[in-house]
């Protein structure tokens, strides 16, 4: 698409918004972020199947460190 197209596009797009704001017709639809239809999964699901190391949060050895960083 070249450029003329592209503002000729554009420029329909403007009309049919500004008419739709004249006409008191909606132009998005607000939906809640949360609500996806599916039912929350409870707490402790997963209990007793796998076990957080103590050192979980401990600093990473140098050689990842570097590897992450691309050395």
């Amino acid at each position: 698409m070249n450029r003329l197209e592209e503002l000729e596009q554009n420029s329909k797009l403007k009309v049919e918004i500004e008419s739709s704001f004249r006409s008191d017709k909606s132009v998005v639809e607000t939906r809640s972020a949360m609500s996806n239809g599916k039912q929350l999964r409870p707490f402790g699901l997963c209990a007793g199947e796998f076990v957080v190391p103590d050192d979980f949060d401990a600093p990473l050895p140098e050689e990842i460190l570097s590897a992450f960083e691309g050395e």
